[in-house]
């Protein structure tokens, strides 16, 4: 097993950074702080993620990830929201009911374009989290109803498996995928890990690479469940993690300053902040949204 240290790579301490996302076509990186409901876009120069654009929205953030055009489709508190590239905003497919207690958390696209996304509850107690898939016409598929958080998400490299993570049940679900038509075979536990599970990603060896919330650690695993890789982190809540780079041979590493006390943010003034690692191995293409139920005429002004 091989041990990485992860260094500080970015000046600004989030609540909670999450989503990752390495978008290839403009070689910038989007991730979100999600307490603070604010969508960042970063330039990887050096060792530093260098900040570009911020963009404020009302209540939480989920997640948020590039499409077409230069628009970024993100994932509001109960909602989706597709902002242009002139800054206009169009609301999308609402995601969670009025009056239901939870919000959308994190989320990622399929090899066809499609948009899936899971909630948490406010209380995080968890159980009745969904996973859904918001297709290209705007519907929404419900592929898991009862989860203990819904969590990261990735694909295998050959896109025909669909990683989960379920947080509080410790548990990275597996199903076979296909994107051509979107079925999807039954649920698996591919791994059940110690700690508690947050956001991942897969190497080019098809190995999953996950951010274990509390421990300090990003942890590999290959396919047998084996422990490959450990990138250790300075701050206790790492939250979330993806390959960026031209080469996609950076390991970006997003983390919380959220449910540390006075104490803990003493000892770890860090938290909150972007870390990079090198860890000897690049991952795989991430995708965009296709855009399929949006068209800019379909606009509105930005308030």
């Amino acid at each position: 097993m091989s041990t990485f240290t992860a260094t500080v790579a970015s000046a600004q301490r989030h609540v909670l950074a999450e989503g990752p996302v390495w978008d290839a076509d403009t070689d910038t990186v989007i991730w979100v702080d999600v307490v603070r409901g604010h969508v960042y876009r970063g330039a990887l120069i050096g060792d530093s993620i260098s900040p570009l654009s911020d963009e404020g929205f009302d209540g939480m953030v989920g997640a948020a990830v590039p499409g077409p055009d230069g628009s970024l489709l993100v994932a509001c508190q109960d909602r989706l929201v597709v902002v242009a590239r002139d800054g206009s905003r169009t609301d999308g497919p609402r995601i969670v009911e009025a009056g239901d207690p939870s919000r959308t958390n994190d989320g990622a696209v399929d090899p066809a374009g499609r948009f899936l996304i899971g909630t948490m509850a406010f209380d995080e107690q968890g159980g009745h989290d969904h996973l859904f898939r918001v297709d290209h016409d705007g519907s929404l598929d419900t592929l898991d109803a009862d989860l203990g958080i819904s969590n990261g998400l990735a694909w295998s490299p050959d896109g025909g498996t669909l990683y989960s993570a379920d947080t509080l049940a410790r548990t990275i679900w597996a199903r076979d995928y296909d994107a051509e038509t979107g079925a999807t075979g039954v649920r698996r536990a591919q791994l059940v890990i110690e700690g508690f599970p947050d956001g991942i990603c897969v190497d080019e060896r098809g190995y999953l690479w996950i951010a274990v919330w509390g421990s300090g650690q990003v942890r590999c695993y290959d396919l047998d469940g084996r422990i490959v890789d450990v990138v250790e982190v300075d701050p206790p809540h790492v939250s979330s993690v993806c390959f960026v780079g031209p080469e996609l041979d950076r390991l970006l590493i997003t983390t919380a300053s959220r449910d540390l006390d006075e104490a803990g943010l003493l000892e770890h003034p860090d938290a909150g902040r972007l870390f990079l690692a090198d860890v000897g191995v690049a991952g795989i293409p991430t995708f965009s949204w296709s855009g399929a139920w949006w068209r800019p005429t379909r606009h509105t002004t930005a308030s």
